[in-house]
């Protein structure tokens, strides 16, 4: 038997080259797909909409952390969407999804043509040309119409039924949001119908939403309507707290502003809404054309009461209302 005594360099050097067979292997392993998620709201605010979209996700057999990651960006101002929009893009991700309405989906739609878009918005997409129809959408965008601003006739119902004896309510909009043409439209045609003397009240920053409750306090509003925008939706805490602070009946359309202490809110549950943008994601990480998946339509509707909130406000619930109530907040 012979032996052969190697060499202390021939032994490191034959060492070091086993040491970097892992390195090797693992630097041949494709990186993870990455999703980019564009909000215009803080992380805080939607941890249960987060939870919905990976449970999506889930559904279609990714999941965060281990063989897909996501990029988030919180823009928190509606002036930062395009920039962060355009990092997203820069950074190659596989797909965009934008959950925060209207703002955040065109901010995407002009940062790429070519990355696919996941979006959720509250009025028809078709109407505001992110997509060619809803069967095909034939771009690079899809996803959820969250049926919001074809409630707000309801929403004027509810609160009428809340307040049989009010007169005049006003509705809180954006003058800036794509939705409020809409919203006018809908409110003016069912104001009449409901015996409602409608009034208009603007607000497009955090500090003219402060501003608007001055007025309002001045118009001496039986009761308020928040229209469905973004900004809106980024400052549930702020309205809520305001409709407290002024004694004023509010209705919204999601339940967070409830959770936050505003009397009513009717909408879209948070399930039947990030959910599918998660699913969708997966779906088109998996191979799937943008182009070829229909926009879903949201048709599961919460009505959420604040009984805290009435009982300060001196408003007896009708027990037919509360009785229709999905949930009821004690």
């Amino acid at each position: 038997m012979r032996f052969y005594r190697l060499k202390r360099c021939e032994f490191i050097t034959l060492l070091g080259g086993a040491a970097a067979w892992p390195l090797a292997a693992r630097a041949q392993q494709p990186a993870l797909p990455v999703v980019g998620f564009l909000e215009i709201r803080s992380p805080e605010t939607i941890t249960e909409r987060l939870r919905a979209f990976r449970q999506g996700l889930k559904e279609t057999g990714y999941v965060e952390g281990e063989n897909m990651a996501i990029d988030y960006r919180w823009a928190e101002q509606m002036e930062r969407l395009p920039e962060l929009a355009a990092q997203l893009v820069r950074r190659q991700v596989a797909v965009i999804v934008t959950a925060g309405g209207f703002a955040t989906a065109l901010a995407a739609k002009g940062a790429t043509t070519t990355i696919p878009i996941v979006f959720g918005v509250s009025d028809d997409p078709v109407k505001h040309g992110l997509v060619a129809s809803l069967a095909r959408p034939g771009g690079n965008l899809t996803g959820v119409n969250l049926l919001s601003t074809e409630l707000t006739a309801k929403r004027l119902e509810l609160l009428r039924e809340m307040l049989p004896r009010a007169s005049r309510i006003t509705v809180l909009v954006n003058p800036a949001s794509v939705y409020t043409q809409t919203t006018l439209r809908e409110v003016e045609a069912a104001g009449r119908a409901i015996g409602f003397q409608t009034q208009i009240v603007n607000a497009g920053t955090s500090r003219e939403i402060d501003t608007a409750f001055a007025t309002l306090d001045q118009l001496r509003a039986g009761g308020l309507v928040i229209g469905a925008d973004a900004l809106f939706n980024s400052r549930s805490e702020q309205l809520a707290a305001l409709t407290v602070r002024h004694a004023l009946p509010a209705i919204y359309q999601f339940r967070e502003f409830v959770s936050a202490g505003g009397l009513m809110s009717y909408g879209t549950t948070v399930v039947d809404t990030y959910r599918p943008l998660g699913i969708y994601t997966g779906r088109i990480l998996k191979g799937e054309k943008p182009a070829e998946l229909a926009v879903q339509q949201a048709t599961r509707l919460e009505l959420i009461i604040n009984m805290k909130t009435a009982k300060a406000l001196g408003i007896t619930v009708p027990l037919p209302l509360v009785g229709r109530a999905d949930e009821v907040i004690e």
